[in-house]
């Protein structure tokens, strides 16, 4: 067990699926050290919502789990409209009470060609709607870098995991920064990808107006990328498509991109930016240029408060949507009892807006899209701070009360996270990179995103990044690795 606990000390999921479909380790071996790790580590972090072990072990004999991509790897599913057979779907919320779809989704399902063994699944707040993942169900998620401050949001959880070490990768949603705020937190790897290149059926068509889709954390860019290849491209029926690459995505990251050109932006909105924050875009700006890439400091065409209260109207009506439909499913309205002070502010400011707002909100950020595509035939790429400060602390972020109005719940969690949200919108895949961390020993990730479709040109880009200043080496203070 020592020698497979090595492996997962030193390996990515990659190389561990490599060595199953050789034949030296068995997926049996790789589940049970990882519970091992889970174990280790989960009375600190508070990451996971329930435990799928038997399930697990059973998958783990399965010949299919002996082939794919990533044979025999152990990884955890978000809990936030990710149906996965028999498990418990809360969605972060006491609403949903004990259900339990009796089916995957498609990313689920397609995880599961791959090889994977899913063991269980990872916390989320309330909805997604916070970039902090504490809730009033199952509390917070603490960051293994410093257990006092959050793992970030809304796919905390699984940031957490991979950032201790317990597992290479798990999967995760982004509709408005929910991969790579928490990748920005924990110090790992958040990608992104475009509109439409997951499928995010059969329960959901289009998440927030198509702002919301799947992937992963990840430890390795190249275990991203092949995440990608294994599960990419549109379901049945599926609203939106985005185009497939031509090549496989981990073939994008064997050589070095061209030099660049790289629009640096280091505020968007009226909030302050932390110090901190801007020395770690302006870090990832300098490593650009010394890699022969060309940086030039630039603005977005967004007025950042417009663009919000559009996006809140989306919220607002999807979330009132959501909590009819569930209260149709279950035979009883859902009451305000039942959700967080943050759900019931969205649903009283924002939650009755007309099918014409709407609308209106829809054709904004459609509109705005086409604005950040014009803005991107003069640029590769744009480069931002991922954050506008440090990982917040434990509370920080969840002190949210009834009598807020809209505008102050806006400020108090985009001040936080004002750029990742633009990349929804757009449609833009985008990434946080964990290049640099504060003088306090907290990492802070640099931010980029690349024009509609063009995954490979990003991830070869994080793959040059990740060649001159490995990250995989920094490995947090609360951690599942052998020795420590």
């Amino acid at each position: 067990m020592q020698d497979i606990q090595a492996l997962f000390d030193q390996e990515d999921a990659t190389a561990l699926a490599a060595r199953v479909r050789q034949g030296e380790v068995h997926p049996e071996e790789l589940l049970e050290a990882a519970i091992v790790r889970l174990e280790k580590v989960e009375p600190q972090l508070n990451a996971v919502v329930e435990r799928l072990y038997d399930k697990a072990r059973q998958a783990a004999q399965q010949p299919t789990t002996r082939q794919g991509p990533f044979a025999g790897v152990p990884t955890l599913v978000k809990d936030l409209f990710s149906p996965l057979a028999g498990a418990l779907m809360s969605n972060g919320s006491r609403a949903l009470g004990g259900a339990r779809p009796d089916f995957d989704g498609e990313l689920t399902a397609r995880l599961r060609r791959s090889g994977c063994v899913l063991m269980g699944t990872s916390t989320s707040p309330e909805f997604g709607t916070s970039y902090s993942t504490e809730s009033d169900r199952f509390g917070a998620t603490h960051n293994p870098w410093n257990l006092a401050h959050s793992a970030g949001g809304s796919s905390g959880g699984a940031a957490a995991l991979v950032a201790a070490r317990v597992v290479p990768f798990a999967h995760g949603n982004d509709g408005g920064g929910s991969l790579r705020v928490p990748a920005s937190c924990c110090g790992v790897f958040g990608f992104k990808p475009s509109r439409g290149l997951l499928p995010s059926g059969p329960v959901v068509g289009e998440g927030w107006a198509g702002m919301g889709t799947g992937h992963a954390i990840t430890l390795s860019v190249r275990d991203s990328a092949a995440l990608l290849d294994a599960t990419a491209g549109i379901d049945l029926g599926a609203p939106y498509a985005a185009p497939l690459a031509s090549k496989p995505y981990r073939l994008a990251l064997q050589a070095d991109p061209s030099p660049l050109r790289i629009a640096l932006v280091e505020r968007v909105g009226p909030w302050d930016v932390s110090s901190e924050s801007l020395e770690a875009a302006r870090d990832a700006a300098r490593l650009c240029e010394s890699l022969g890439h060309h940086v030039v400091v630039e603005s977005l065409p967004v007025v950042l408060e417009e663009f919000l209260d559009q996006v809140f109207n989306i919220i607002g009506a999807s979330t009132r949507n959501y909590l009819d439909v569930l209260g149709q499913m279950r035979g009883a309205p859902v009451n305000e009892a039942e959700v967080e002070a943050r759900t019931r502010v969205i649903l009283r400011e924002r939650g009755q807006v007309s099918g014409a707002c709407y609308a209106a909100a829809v054709e904004w950020i459609h509109a705005f899209g086409r604005r950040m595509a014009a803005f991107m035939q003069d640029y590769d790429v744009v480069l931002t701070p991922t954050l506008a400060r440090l990982p917040p602390r434990i509370g920080e972020l969840q002190a949210v009360r009834d009598d807020w109005s809209i505008e102050r719940l806006i400020e108090h969690f985009h001040s936080y996270s004002p750029y990742t949200a633009l990349a929804n919108a757009s449609g833009q895949p985008a990434m946080s990179v964990p290049l640099y961390w504060s003088p306090g020993g907290l990492p802070l990730g640099a931010h980029f995103m690349g024009r509609f479709g063009e995954e490979s040109l990003l991830l070869a880009l994080a793959a040059q990044l990740e060649r001159a200043r490995p990250w995989q080496g920094r490995v947090p203070p609360v951690n599942a690795c052998s020795l420590s």
